[in-house]
């Protein structure tokens, strides 16, 4: 099986009686990928976006999913579209029913499910954007975050391969903003590939695996985002500003700073880089803290606000909409709701210890995320199941290793 999902072979497109809006681009886009389409208002992007479904059809050139062109036949557009799910800037254009359960179901419908599947269908995609107990809501009483999570609960009730987003974040204040991305990289993680078109380089930048930057219609350049957004010609090219990580790492590696290839994507990165320049790569804490893992839909009741009680001081962070709804109901008071695990880590080089509430394979996110950072850093963070018992720690360091600095181990 190929690994490419989605390609664009010198593609164009010109609306009626106005410009070219897509000028020959061509790319491809990975199964599993996190693809951010960066530029200005005008660049192309929706045009592009809607290129990937059959929405619109390239006056020239080819679309391509799955290594099959895309047909534009009614049957051929319906296949593509269950496989590759699109999502509006505004979802009061994309949600049709008047109660979100027939919203939902709608695709599952249509796709000629009998009625158990569609109820399944409908439940599973409801829980996965934390919308349990809205099936008889109508959309309209909604909040502009809640009527978003219809719109891609519609869309993941027929389990589409590819997610594409238009701009995603439009309308949502800056924590509903961040619970988005958050739900994009859970199902990112859930193995879905995932396209977003955005302005925002802040987002874009510490979120994407691969970001194209769009102008005019054309590609400026296509790379990851440290090398993307690290050259000014072509950021200014597309009319857009250089993240602000990464400027702040020019300007420390013009001060004598040692920076690694990677380029800082998160405050964590850039603190690593600082404290390694002052203490050679380890912490300033002999004793880092110790980050306790929590799914908490498989804990019974009372548990969580229990065992913080027993550690005060402790910082709990929620990963996902069902760990804060879990978090609102038992009444734990939250202090980091987004960027979890790095600012977990943070904490825990400071020598203070957190927990974090997640669900599902998120858990194993946490431990690779930790893993990753002591290998890179040196750095031994000790990880904690609270689901299990003997839970072993997490670390850049070796057993043999450990063994040596500490023979408890």
């Amino acid at each position: 099986m190929s690994s490419i999902i989605l390609e664009a072979r010198d593609v164009r497109y010109r609306y009626p009686r106005g410009r070219e809006a897509i000028t020959g681009i061509s790319f491809h886009v990975r199964r599993g990928e996190k693809i951010a389409l960066v530029g200005p208002n005008g660049a192309g992007k929706s045009t592009l976006l809607q290129m990937f479904n059959g929405m619109i059809r390239p006056d020239s050139g080819v679309m391509l999913f799955d290594n099959e062109e895309i047909r534009y036949d009614t049957r051929s557009l319906r296949q593509v579209r269950r496989r590759v799910g699109f999502l509006l800037q505004n979802p009061d254009r994309q949600i049709i029913a008047p109660t979100v359960y027939q919203d939902v179901a709608f695709g599952p419908v249509n796709l000629g499910y009998d009625e158990a599947a569609v109820k399944e269908a409908v439940a599973v995609a409801l829980r996965q954007v934390g919308l349990e107990g809205f099936e008889r809501r109508p959309p309209h009483h909604l909040s502009g975050g809640e009527k978003k999570r219809v719109a891609i609960a519609g869309v993941l009730a027929m389990d589409p391969d590819v997610l594409v987003f238009d701009e995603p974040t439009t309308g949502l204040d800056p924590s509903g903003s961040e619970d988005l991305m958050e739900l994009l990289d859970e199902l990112n993680h859930d193995g879905k590939t995932i396209i977003i078109s955005t302005h925002d380089v802040e987002l874009a930048y510490p979120w994407a695996d691969r970001v194209i930057l769009l102008a005019d219609g054309r590609i400026i350049r296509e790379d990851v985002p440290d090398v993307a957004f690290g050259n000014p010609t072509y950021v200014r090219m597309a009319h857009l500003s250089i993240p602000v990580l990464l400027e702040l790492s020019v300007e420390l590696e013009k001060r004598g700073f040692t920076i690694p290839e990677r380029k800082p994507r998160s405050v964590l990165d850039m603190v690593h880089i600082i404290e390694h320049q002052h203490s050679h790569g380890h912490c300033c804490h002999s004793a880092p803290g110790t980050i306790t893992i929590c799914n908490v839909d498989m804990i019974p009741d009372g548990t969580i606000p229990a065992w913080v009680q027993e550690r005060p001081g402790i910082a709990v962070g929620a990963m996902g909409t069902r760990a804060k709804q879990c978090a609102a109901t038992e009444q734990i008071a939250l202090e980091f709701t987004y960027g979890v695990i790095d600012k977990c880590i943070l904490r825990a080089l400071r020598g203070k210890d957190s927990l974090i509430l997640t669900t599902g394979n998120m858990v194993g996110r946490v431990s690779e995320r930790v893993e990753a950072y002591g290998k890179e850093s040196g750095n031994t963070i000790r990880v904690v199941n609270l689901n299990t018992a003997n839970q072993p720690p997490v670390t850049g360091l070796t057993n043999e290793e450990m063994k040596k600095d500490d023979p408890s181990y």
